[in-house]
Parts: structure tokens; C-alpha cells; sequence
């Protein structure tokens, strides 16, 4: 679905050169974001290494994430973890949410470059607010099974082969037509998107840059469960793990042909399940 621009797709000079200027604007806030959140996520990670991690029966260590330290509450390592989870998915994700803001500009058509700013910053405010949601239902969820695999040596001992299953079925979960049908609604166009008919442009108003915000990052999210699902259990503090997560949710999500990309890096995901099994099963 194609959105026309302001004019019939006619620009005067003066709009030609204001559009220039929006567009090198909208990418270095976007760039210096990023710069940002990945230093933040980099450092987080790093003094997350430098506190240790606890070994476990199994042969595997647990991260300090899912742990409280002497002298902190639950409250404030919740927040930590939320504060990290949060700078984490904006330095992972805004590679492939820029273009889709970008169109989102192009769709809502005329409207001055202070309130276009203001409705993209919405937008994108919306879609982070779908995977904070997340993260502050992963966080007391992976304390409980922390504190259960602590309490229960035998459950410990099978971690590492749940792992492996749990990233094998990732990985199987990226040729599913579900998978695809979310993938496809990722790479739509705005108004596709929010279900709306074809119209010249979109409204200019809040509550449609929100609501279009929301429904990306849901979309999002059940596109991404598989691969989040590989970051939460295989580190989700390790900076490997989240480069190689960050790299795949990019390429699925901005390469030409999504679907067939989205199945390379299932095999891949598989391919890592069966020999982390093979280990696990080695080990035990």
C-alpha cells in the first residue's frame, strides 16, 4: 500500500530542502540513540560479568540477573534489571524500527516538522512499551525459576538440556506460518498496519501514532518470541548472545525476501538446539 505525499508527490523547492533537512535530522537522533543504548548495554553487561556468576549443578552457571546481591532489595533489582532490559531492546531493535518510523513520517503526510517529531517519538515511546511489558513479566518469572533451580539440585541438572530444547523449538518456531504472518505485518506499511483503508495519508493525531506504535511492537514481539526466547535462556546479559539475536531480528526484518531470511536463521537456531542437547546429553 502506497501513501502519496504532500501535493500529489509535487514538491516546491522550499518543502524539498525542509524535507531534507527532517529526514538528516530524524536519522541522527536515531544514530546518536543508538550510540547510546548500545554504550549503555556494553557497560550494563560488562559490570553484570564483573559480579560473577553462581556455578550450578549441571555444569552451567546462573546469571547475577536473576539474583539479588548483599545489600540490595527486590525492588531495586527489579529496576535494575528493567532499566537494562529496556536500554537493551532499544540498542537491538531500533535498527529495524527506523525505517518503520521513517514510513510512518512519510504516511501521516502534511503536518509541521515540530508536531511530525513529536508523533514519531509517540510512536516509537508505544513500541518500547510493548517489550517493557515484557520485560516486567521475564523478570519475577526467571527469579522464581532461579529460585527453584537454587532450591532443587535435580531441576539445576536438567537446565542445560531444557535449554536445548527450548532453543531447538525456537528455531522450529521460524518456519511456522504464524511466525511468517507476523514478520509480514512487521514489514507492512502504516496503514496496513493499523487496518486502515487506503487514504492519501494518515492522521496526524496521537492517538494513531500510539495505537500504531502499540501494534508494531506487538506484532513485533510475537515475531520475535522464538529469538527472544534463545536470548533469555542462553544469556540475556551476554553480549554475543544479543549480537547475534540483534543481527537476525535485522536481517529477517529489513532484507529483501523476510520470509526465506526468517528460515536461514531457523536453521541456524536448530542447528544450535541439537548440539547444545548433544551436549547437555553428554554431560549428563
Amino acid at each position: 500500500m502506497e501513501y502519496v505525499s504532500v501535493n500529489g508527490g509535487r514538491e516546491m523547492p522550499g518543502h524539498s530542502i525542509e524535507a531534507r533537512v527532517s529526514q538528516r535530522a530524524f536519522f541522527a537522533v536515531s544514530a546518536l540513540l543508538f550510540a547510546v543504548s548500545a554504550a549503555l548495554t556494553i557497560a550494563g553487561a560488562t559490570s553484570m560479568s564483573a559480579m560473577g556468576e553462581m556455578p550450578m549443578p549441571g555444569g552451567w552457571t546462573m546469571s547475577a540477573a536473576w539474583m539479588r546481591m548483599c545489600g540490595q532489595t527486590w525492588p531495586a533489582v527489579a529496576a535494575s534489571f528493567l532499566g537494562m532490559w529496556v536500554v537493551m531492546m532499544v540498542a537491538m531493535m531500533l535498527p529495524s524500527l527506523v525505517p518503520m518510523l521513517w514510513r510512518y513520517r512519510e504516511a501521516v503526510g502534511a503536518a509541521g516538522e515540530m508536531r511530525l517529531g513529536w508523533l514519531t517519538m509517540l510512536a516509537g515511546v508505544g513500541y518500547f512499551f510493548v517489550w517493557t511489558a515484557l520485560g516486567m513479566a521475564a523478570f519475577p518469572l526467571g527469579v522464581a525459576l532461579a529460585a527453584l533451580e537454587m532450591e532443587m539440585p535435580a531441576l539445576a541438572r536438567a537446565v542445560p538440556l531444557a535449554v536445548g530444547v527450548i532453543v531447538l523449538s525456537a528455531g522450529a518456531l521460524q518456519f511456522t506460518a504464524w511466525k511468517a504472518r507476523h514478520l509480514a505485518c512487521c514489514r507492512a506499511t502504516p496503514g496496513r498496519c493499523l487496518k486502515l483503508p487506503r487514504l492519501p495519508a494518515l492522521p496526524a493525531d496521537a492517538a494513531t501514532a500510539w495505537r500504531y506504535g502499540l501494534r508494531l511492537g506487538l506484532h513485533c514481539s510475537y515475531c520475535c518470541a522464538g529469538l527472544t526466547m534463545v536470548l533469555l535462556v542462553a544469556g540475556v546479559m551476554d553480549l554475543r548472545v544479543m549480537a547475534v539475536v540483534k543481527a537476525a531480528i535485522t536481517v529477517e526484518r529489513l532484507a529483501p525476501g523476510g520470509e526465506r531470511m526468517a528460515r536461514i536463521v531457523g536453521v541456524g537456531v536448530v542447528g544450535a538446539g541439537v548440539l547444545l542437547i548433544a551436549r547437555a546429553v553428554g554431560l549428563g
